[in-house]
């Protein structure tokens, strides 16, 4: 595994690869790489020649209040789980590789982006869709692999690539979870223990509403409410939203006809923890965009 940090040097060695019919499959991460991320190494392992990895805590996609300096990092962790997935090329740039001066363009969207998490995150995904920009012009993948844990992210980049024309093929993973059904994410580190005994009732949550469409309920609006309820009684946590959205184009539904994505994010006292299935109209888990 070669660990490259200059931007340069990542785009030249993809140019080489990419001459020798080489294809590429690369999985974009903020690094403190754990089971979930595993799991999307070992997919893009499996349908291409050669894998690489970035690790890059992006600024862009932080609030003001948010948590950009205490964000967990840990390389020497990244390296080693990495190195054991057989990652080709680990990409680790810094800040100031990534942006050695101010943008003078702004990316910006108008779609996808004014609900779920991106309604109390203002800039956030333009963030996402800045860094991503750059880094499928560095390292030029064939296919590009994200969580369905952030499925709000997956349809900002399906929004992306389409728009932009990259020729790039986007492959969504299924959330992995923990033995509790809790999905794994970097932020679980900051659970107090009381606090990580009841977020497994978060996705206990929303497979209750996936039962309410599968036994014939069809009202978003019940649904959302009963989640809800399901939510406070079970945990300790603050609601951020819950939603019932069509997907991927996250529009509102007055019914539930078609694929959508049921979705939470709940605050605890250091932790925000986001959860969503996505279901077609009998309620079935889909495994499509």
């Amino acid at each position: 595994m070669d660990i490259i940090r200059s931007v340069k040097d990542m785009q030249q060695l993809i140019i080489d690869q990419k001459r020798k019919g080489k294809k590429i499959g690369f999985v974009p991460t903020m690094g403190f790489l754990h089971e979930g991320h595993e799991k999307l190494i070992q997919n893009a392992r499996e349908n291409n020649d050669i894998v690489v990895i970035s690790i890059f805590v992006n600024p862009l996609q932080f609030g003001p209040n948010e948590d950009f300096e205490r964000y967990p990092r840990d390389e020497e962790h990244d390296k080693l789980i990495s190195e054991n997935n057989h990652v080709d090329f680990l990409f680790i740039p810094t800040v100031e590789a990534m942006y050695p001066s101010e943008l003078a363009i702004a990316m910006d969207l108008t779609k996808r982006v004014d609900v779920l998490c991106g309604r109390t995150r203002e800039g956030h995904f333009s963030g996402v869709v800045t860094v991503l920009a750059k880094l499928f012009n560095i390292v030029l993948p064939d296919n590009v692999y994200f969580g369905m844990k952030d499925a709000q992210q997956i349809a900002v980049v399906d929004s992306l690539i389409n728009d932009l024309n990259y020729p790039i093929q986007l492959n969504p993973v299924p959330t992995v979870r923990e033995s509790d059904g809790l999905a794994k994410s970097s932020r679980n580190v900051y659970l107090q223990e009381q606090e990580r005994k009841v977020a497994p009732s978060i996705f206990q949550a929303l497979q209750f509403g996936q039962k309410m469409v599968i036994d014939g309920e069809k009202n978003p609006v019940i649904i959302v409410k009963e989640v809800e309820n399901f939510i406070l009684q079970q945990t300790t946590g603050k609601i951020d939203y819950v939603e019932i959205l069509s997907y991927p184009e996250l529009t509102p539904v007055q019914t539930i006809n078609q694929q959508v994505i049921l979705a939470t994010a709940v605050h605890f006292k250091n932790a925000r923890l986001i959860d969503n299935i996505v279901i077609d109209h009998t309620g079935l888990i889909s495994k499509r965009i």
